[in-house]
């Protein structure tokens, strides 16, 4: 045999090896779970504080994300964000005290937004008008038209959004919500609901102004207000801030807790891209509680318990969900399997996982995406308004505005500073 054929024989051998090892996936050569760096998504996270905690070590979690960058008004909670990180990333994270330097990255390919309510609206515009896809915390906004103005700004750009409702990725409220909208236990009739009151006026006196806060740009789109720690608790402290319960920064407890109940009750209803038709505030006598009226009949009332929980009543049983847990009546009702040919809804056992997996395969939908974020906002902002106006209203979920009460739509919206202007 000549040299040459040997020569021929073996940079064949050579090159098939070499082209076996290029076409194995890159999770095979890296082990069970790994994702390229290349391959991971970059995202920045806007707000630094203690739901941001939460949500970095999830979207870490997922591992299939770099986190780039991070931007809060407080430095000291920018610094701890990074420091928890770790030392185990590909790529470094850089801190902003300003969030429009993140969008302006061109190799941020999503945003995080974790701030209070009265920002949502303003930084979601700006980050789909910037093309960066967004998980956004709920309540979307504070008022109808800013939550209106998101979900448009993200239809208008194509971008992926989940808002943050992620009960709809818990298999007991998906299971449960699957029973309700399959008939099992009848027609809907009533829906009660426990989630707590709304906003309260301003009553926090005025304490001394960390050195490293810029109050101004916490502030941003809204007037002002005095610093007081419980509405931005220093990074150590492990207080909730209490800005959701004041009026014009937050939507109360009706809000909060409302954006996941009253999500849910929506969902159940089918009315996703839609909303109740009256709303009455408690009075004492016919309604004693904060009541919606469908436009199908379904009468939904907030009654607080103590307990965060929702309840469904149809003519033929009844499903009381709370997270971890279902309770059906008939009993027998919980070990239904719901089949194929049956309305099965869209399948997330991750909020986090599905929001990435939407942003790369842009066809499939997320669990809980911008219009639907909007439709449950709203029901919560309906509801305060009810609660201030003290007064029955009559809605239309189509036009989104209120019928012959002029009063009242001057309330769907608020006043924002010029430079926050959507």
């Amino acid at each position: 045999m000549s040299k040459t054929t040997t020569s021929r024989r073996k940079f064949l051998q050579n090159a098939a090896a070499l082209s076996t090892f290029f076409i194995l996936p890159r999770h095979v050569l890296g082990g069970k779970g790994y994702l390229a760096p290349s391959d991971r998504i970059n995202i920045g996270f806007i707000g630094a504080g203690h739901q941001a905690m939460g949500l970095r070590d999830r979207f870490v979690g997922t591992n299939e994300v770099e986190i780039l960058a991070v931007a809060d008004v407080y430095q000291r909670k920018v610094d701890e964000f990074i420091k928890a990180l770790g030392e185990k990333r590909s790529k470094a994270c850089v801190g902003y005290g300003d969030f429009r330097e993140i969008l302006q990255r061109k190799d941020i390919d999503a945003v995080v937004i974790v701030t209070p309510d009265h920002w949502h609206a303003v930084m979601a515009v700006k980050a789909a008008a910037a093309g960066k896809d967004i998980y956004c915390e709920k309540p979307l906004a504070l008022s109808v038209m800013e939550s209106r103005a998101m979900a448009d700004a993200v239809k208008k750009y194509g971008r992926v959004f989940q808002t943050g409702s992620m009960q709809r990725s818990a298999q007991e409220f998906r299971q449960g919500v699957e029973l309700v909208r399959n008939g099992y236990i009848g027609d809907i009739k009533e829906i009660k609901i426990s989630v707590g009151d709304g906003p309260k006026p301003f009553d926090l006196a005025a304490e001394p102004l960390p050195k490293d806060l810029n109050w101004e740009m916490w502030l941003g789109p809204n007037e002002y207000v005095p610093y007081n720690n419980k509405l931005n608790p220093y990074p150590s402290n492990a207080l909730w801030a209490e800005w959701r319960f004041y009026k014009g920064i937050g939507g109360g407890y009706q809000a909060d807790w409302g954006a996941h109940m009253y999500d849910i009750a929506q969902w159940g209803l089918n009315m996703d891209h839609s909303g109740p038709v009256e709303i009455y505030p408690p009075d004492g006598n016919e309604h004693p509680y904060l009541t919606y009226v469908y436009g199908n009949g379904v009468v939904m009332t907030q009654h607080d318990t103590g307990k965060k929980n929702i309840k469904f009543i149809g003519t033929k049983g009844n499903i009381v969900i709370e997270r971890g847990k279902l309770h059906t009546d008939p009993s027998e009702l919980k070990n239904i399997v719901i089949s194929e040919n049956e309305q099965l809804l869209h399948f997330s056992d991750n909020h986090y996982v599905d929001f990435l997996s939407a942003m790369r395969d842009r066809s499939r939908g997320v669990a809980a995406d911008a219009e639907t974020g909007h439709r449950s906002s709203s029901v919560c902002a309906l509801g305060n308004i009810a609660y201030d106006l003290k007064r029955p209203l009559k809605w239309d979920p189509v036009n989104e505005k209120f019928l012959q009460d002029s009063g009242a739509d001057l309330l769907l919206s608020r006043k924002l500073k010029a430079e926050w202007s959507i």
